[in-house]
């Protein structure tokens, strides 16, 4: 989602200290302070730009993570961790393509703790999702630097299927963590309900993986900013998977982050 035509990268900043895997994707403002209760559960928050968005308690004491230019920015912000392409397999970049743009533009990077390969979607397309990653690695030919495998998942179907998914791309990138920066069922007949169960099985699950190293449901924001903002996200996701409600509390999903 919100993706089209950027080409920018994600970085984390040095000063971040991850204790537990629950990030917020947070595109729209509410106080992500609400998710950090010094449990230690959510840990990162990021925003697609490279600043986060006004509220009324800045990053909530979270890990910032906002969608940056490169070299002059990880040079004086002193990034720990660079996430890069935001689903280039469906906007008509090549896997070719992001190899010669990583090597040129991510390599010569001052060496990061972390890097996450362009983050993809769960298209079974050929050419899409993991088989795009798969070309990627190909093409890149030892010479693209990255730890993560970037993930972003959206479906019709239950719990299983996402599991599933998951357990694919660890099978097949087994050398890798994986990330899962955007997930949630796809505009579920059940609405919130649905995605409460959805993700009442799912935290556990990714919790428990040793090979997940970070994670953030789709959306911290509410439903009336969600569809407010992007009418067309809201409409393909549904707002049952927001993480708060429209008073700026936690929602009955967002309450499953703690």
């Amino acid at each position: 989602m919100l993706t089209s035509a950027r080409v920018a990268v994600v970085a984390l900043f040095a000063t971040t200290v991850l204790a537990g895997k629950r990030g917020l994707c947070w595109t729209y403002c509410d106080d992500p302070g609400v998710f950090n209760n010094g449990d230690g559960e959510v840990v990162a928050i990021y925003d697609y730009e490279t600043y986060a968005p006004p509220s009324t308690n800045g990053n909530g004491g979270l890990g910032f993570i906002g969608m940056q230019h490169l070299a002059s920015l990880q040079a004086s912000q002193g990034w720990a961790t660079v996430f890069t392409l935001n689903e280039p397999d469906i906007n008509s970049i090549t896997p070719s393509q992001a190899a010669s743009w990583y090597i040129q533009y991510i390599n010569p990077l001052v060496r990061c703790d972390k890097e996450g390969s362009p983050a993809v979607t769960s298209s079974t397309t050929t050419g899409q999702g993991l088989s795009w990653v798969s070309q990627m690695i190909s093409a890149c030919a030892g010479q693209c630097y990255f730890d993560y495998i970037n993930l972003h998942w959206y479906g019709i179907q239950t719990f299983a299927a996402f599991q599933s998914y998951v357990e694919l791309a660890h099978s097949q990138f087994p050398n890798y963590q994986l990330v899962i920066t955007e997930f949630a069922l796809q505009n579920p007949a059940g609405g919130q309900a649905d995605q409460v169960t959805f993700f009442e099985q799912a935290f556990p699950f990714l919790d428990g993986a040793s090979y997940v190293q970070l994670y953030f449901p789709f959306l911290a924001s509410s439903p009336a900013l969600f569809q407010a903002n992007n009418p067309s996200g809201a409409a393909y996701i549904g707002t049952g998977s927001c993480l708060y409600n429209n008073d700026g509390t936690p929602s009955a999903v967002g309450n499953l982050m703690y």
